[in-house]
């Protein structure tokens, strides 16, 4: 307002004309309070005008000393807080303010000079904003920068020209190319709008990104228009799209697609249009590679979409309806890490410089640091959402972008943004398709073609938008055939072209029938008879490629930070999962804290007979976080993933990042789980090999969640099926059912039945068993004797008294009856192996007893054999029992007390009677040829049936594998890890989700 004022005040002051600028202007851009607060401020810079004028009329007056000084003080002052694009519009008002009385004297453009040598702006854009502003004369008006739209051809050499309806004046507009700005004003006396907005004649007008111009006539000017014709010198690169006909035959037997021809460039938007299940989704669907055509080809630049993937990687763009946003993420984290993953050559400063800039071009960095949100909690609207969901394919401009119904939900000023943006795309050179539904009359004549399909995939137009109506008219012999615009608007309502290829025929009564008047068909056959396909000069050159895809390492690097941040950004989510297992752990640890006297409230390990339950449940809890906190990990990323498929991402580097960060959440859970229920239960010394086997569960379960999550389509669907493979790995555990009361067609005697192999909580669950049970600080320094003790009982009072029983009855047995063959061939089994375990007791008529050989003196032999083996169990059940004695005697004599609080505190009497089965009735069973232990599990070393054995009987102390005996609980907790890393396979090469749709497939061929 000072600079306004004392450039008014020149050459015999302000006029009436410019005290009306002045005010127009204010009131255009502030409150009527502020209004009147700016204006004095003008009036006052402006003051003794009137005086200067009636003392020196006639005469030129230089500038005073004062006002110079003045003047180049505000101009210092602007140039400090302005930036260029805002001292570009300072200029072109200064400019406008002497126009507005035509009052060009050259003390009042000395002063403008000065203010543009101030601003240091380029000298040949100030001349262009001088002429722009002070001529209405075409003649004048010939320069690069300016463009005229008229209904005349043009008069000026410069190209710049967009031909309108007809007009009084011209339309005028400006490029300040260095500032990135345009300005628009109109010399005519008819109503033309610019945004909705009536244009004053008399004003310059910001013409800024999505805006257009309404003409009283014909189409509106858009912004990307305007942009086209000033960027039509620049070189882009050539392509050619060609689809040759292409058909397209569902799974199910159905036909999606008919006869699709299309031939189009680089520098096109093209619609796609079509009635509800015409095949619209399904033919943007074929065009960017997501379905291969049952016939025909799609051709970029002669490549082969489908088959020749590795020539056109990067140049194909996807954005479906659906969001592709990481809630949990700012606006400018989605795209930073997005274009982290397309640019690998790019540093921090240069991605950060690009999406910045991205943002800005898109009306997007305002709210750069503001969460995306989900539909339902918007953090922004719907139409930035939609924007941003472009940017992510726009920051790598990507050669053919295919859009799926970017205006969907959107409000009409939304969806003209959102267009507009698509069609300012299409000007600089990309080849755009779009499935767009119910689009305005604007926005459908933003399409340079428009492609329609009817009900059961047929073509029945394609050609220019404006001319459909026209073209669709004139086949139904309507009335008018020859306009498709409202002859007073111009608008054009798409939904008339609907109406006459949906129309029913009228029955004799005039009520419509469900009979269409022209059948898909038929409209085919119009389209075959009257549409002239287009044709493209081939390019046979590789298509550009816009990207450069970072190593496996970094993209695992980039997947983990970004799926890091979003995780520790949603609070909620954090807090549950890191309070809930502590939580959790107490509530269980202390109800279960059971105290056997009621008297007394000293709680002993020992006597509490809810340990065992206890380790099934903490199995239980880390199968269910770890299934809970990866079943939606893949699932909620899945459109992200279908839009990734195009830049050809590693898929192990995104499961490998996936899997980092749920072990880790996983581990943190168990650590508090076991810290807290440990403590309270009093388990002490085990806490790493309680954390290590719970957080193998929860891991195997992070990996079958994440199955869960990549092979099914729905949410519910997933969370269901959490119960089907809960239930197995609990009734399989070997805690709540022992293996031998199960079903006959599942158990095995002498072994873990096969099913249970591949459950991980019977794994866990027997590992921490035994371990608890065998290096407590009670029992770690005697278990080995006492297993010396138990297996040599368990052969003097069970085993060898049985051999000799079946030894007696096969002495006086039929020698033709069938148990007189089983026993001899159990004698036979047996006494081999016992041959082996004690080979230092000799029997050489081993290979007598069989059915030829048995008689009274083999049967004596076997008899004096059983006997040395009963006195040699004896002997080591002696030595055993005494250094047992010696070692409670010693320890009792020394300090019993604190030997008595050991076993209180790390033994524990419920858990012993599990391992060693002290309540089940058979000590002992016959199964066929074999003898089975069943006492005492806990003291059975199992004995290898070849060296890749390692199946054993439950709570076995060690396992065997390729030669070598485990500790169990070790042995255990790799055969954990073994089937996880199997499971990776089956996530990794998607095995489920691949075998459901073969049997899908399979089902649908026998039908």
């Amino acid at each position: 307002m000072q600079l306004f004022g004392l450039i008014a005040k020149q050459d015999g002051g302000v006029e009436a004309n410019e005290t009306e600028y002045v005010k127009t202007f204010l009131k255009q851009q502030l409150n009527a309070e502020a209004v009147e607060e700016y204006y004095s401020l003008f009036l006052r810079f402006s003051k003794d005008s009137k005086l200067a004028k009636e003392g020196d009329e006639g005469k030129v007056k230089l500038t005073s000393m004062k006002d110079s000084v003045k003047i180049l003080g505000i101009c210092k002052k602007i140039n400090k807080k302005l930036n260029k694009e805002q001292k570009v519009v300072v200029l072109l008002r200064l400019y406008e303010l002497v126009n507005a009385d035509r009052k060009f004297t050259e003390q009042r453009m000395a002063i403008i000079n000065t203010v543009a040598d101030v601003f240091k702006l380029p000298k040949e854009e100030i001349e262009a904003i001088e002429t722009y502003t002070v001529n209405n004369e075409l003649s004048k008006l010939d320069l690069d920068d300016v463009l005229v739209v008229n209904h005349n051809l043009p008069q000026h050499d410069n190209g710049k020209h967009i031909e309108s309806g007809e007009l009084d004046g011209h339309v005028l507009i400006l490029r300040v190319n260095s500032a990135g700005l345009y300005f628009v004003r109109y010399t005519g006396e008819q109503d033309i709008f610019l945004n909705g907005l009536l244009i004053n004649n008399r004003r310059i007008y910001l013409f800024p990104k999505g805006s257009f111009v309404k003409l009283p006539k014909g189409q509106p000017v858009y912004y990307t228009d305007v942009v086209s014709r000033f960027m039509s010198d620049s070189s882009v690169s050539k392509i050619t799209y060609e689809v040759n006909n292409v058909g397209f035959q569902f799974k199910t037997g159905g036909i999606g697609l008919r006869d699709v021809n299309i031939s189009e460039e680089q520098g096109k938007l093209i619609g796609i249009m079509g009635a509800s299940g015409a095949g619209k989704t399904t033919l943007l669907n074929v065009l960017c590679g997501n379905e291969t055509p049952t016939r025909g080809e799609v051709l970029i630049n002669s490549y082969n979409l489908h088959h020749e993937r590795d020539k056109v990687e990067g140049v194909i763009g996807y954005i479906p309806q659906d969001d592709l946003l990481i809630e949990e993420l700012t606006v400018y984290e989605n795209l930073y890490y997005n274009a982290k993953l397309c640019f690998k050559d790019k540093d921090e400063k240069e991605i950060e410089e690009m999406v910045n800039n991205t943002l800005m071009s898109l009306g997007l960095y305002e709210r750069r640091n503001l969460k995306v949100g989900s539909p339902l909690n918007k953090m922004i609207s719907g139409g930035q959402r939609k924007r941003l969901n472009i940017a992510l394919e726009l920051i790598r401009e990507p050669g053919i972008l295919f859009v799926d119904e970017p205006t969907s939900g959107l409000s009409s000023r939304d969806s003209e943004n959102v267009m507009n943006l698509l069609r300012e795309l299409a000007l600089k050179g990309k080849l755009i398709f779009v499935v767009i539904h119910q689009p305005s009359s604007d926005i459908y004549k933003m399409f340079d073609k428009m492609y329609i399909l009817d009900t059961g995939g047929y073509p029945v137009y394609y050609g220019n938008p404006s001319e459909s109506l026209i073209y669709f008219k004139q086949l139904d012999a309507q009335i008018n055939s020859d306009q498709g615009e409202c002859g007073t608007c111009g608008n054009l309502n798409p939904e008339l072209i609907f109406n006459i290829i949906d129309a029913n025929v009228i029955d004799e009564y005039g009520n419509y029938t469900n009979k269409r008047k022209t059948s898909p068909e038929e409209w085919h056959e119009h389209y075959k008879e009257n549409i002239e396909l287009p044709q493209v000069e081939q390019v046979t050159s590789t298509p550009p490629k816009s990207l450069n895809i970072p190593s496996w390492f970094k993209q695992f690097f980039i997947y983990t930070l970004r799926d890091f941040k979003s995780k520790i950004s949603n609070k909620q989510y954090i807090l549950l999962n890191l309070l809930e297992t502590p939580f959790l752990g107490f509530v269980l640890a202390y109800l279960i804290r059971y105290i056997v006297d009621p008297e007394s409230d000293v709680y002993v390990f020992r006597e509490n007979e809810n340990i065992a339950p206890y380790i099934f449940m903490g199995i239980i809890v880390a199968l269910f976080f770890g299934l809970i906190v990866s079943a939606e990990e893949i699932f909620k990323d899945a459109k992200i993933l279908k839009r990734e498929k195009f830049l050809n991402l590693s898929r192990s580097s995104y499961l490998a990042s996936k899997i980092l960060i749920l072990f880790t959440l996983s581990a943190i859970q168990m650590v508090t789980f076991v810290l807290v229920a440990n403590g309270i239960l009093g388990i002490k010394g085990l806490n790493f090999e309680f954390w290590l086997a719970l957080f193998s569960v929860s891991a195997f379960a992070n990996i079958l969640g994440l199955i869960l999550s990549a092979s099914f389509n729905s949410i519910v669907t997933i969370y269901v099926l959490i119960p089907l493979v809960m239930i197995p790995q609990m009734v399989l555990g070997g805690a709540m059912f022992t293996f031998d009361k199960l079903n006959k067609d599942f158990t095995s005697v002498d072994k873990v039945p096969l099913v249970a192999e591949v459950m991980p909580s019977r794994y866990i669950y027997e590992g921490l068993i035994v371990h608890q049970y065998k290096h407590n600080n009670y029992k770690k320094n005697i278990f080995n004797v006492e297993l010396q003790q138990s297996s040599s009982d368990f052969k003097n009072v069970y085993y060898l008294p049985e051999l000799e029983e079946i030894l007696d009855a096969c002495r006086i047995a039929d020698k033709t009856s069938e148990a007189y063959v089983n026993d001899l061939a159990l004698l036979h089994n047996e006494l081999s192996k016992e041959l082996k375990r004690v080979p230092g007791i000799s029997f050489e008529a081993i290979d007598k007893i069989s059915v030829d050989g048995f008689n009274e003196d083999v049967a004596a032999l076997a008899i004096a054999y059983i006997a040395r083996l009963k006195d040699h169990y004896r002997t080591i059940f002696n030595e055993a029992d005494n250094t047992i004695n010696r070692f409670l005697s010693e320890n009792i004599r020394n300090n019993k007390e604190k030997f008595n609080a050991i076993k209180d505190a790390y033994y524990n009497e419920s858990m012993s009677d599990i391992v060693r089965k002290t309540f089940d009735k058979n000590k002992i069973l016959r199964d066929g040829d074999k003898l089975i232990q069943v006492v005492d599990p806990i003291y059975q070393i199992p004995e290898p049936e070849s060296t890749v054995s390692f199946r054993t009987h439950f709570f076995a102390p060690q396992k065997h594998f390729a030669g070598v005996f485990y500790d169990t609980l070790w042995f255990n907790i790799a055969m954990v890890w073994l089937l996880t890393i199997m499971l990776y396979g089956v996530l990794y090469f998607d095995l489920l989700k691949k075998g459901m749709n073969f049997l899908g497939e399979l089902k649908l061929f026998k039908k």
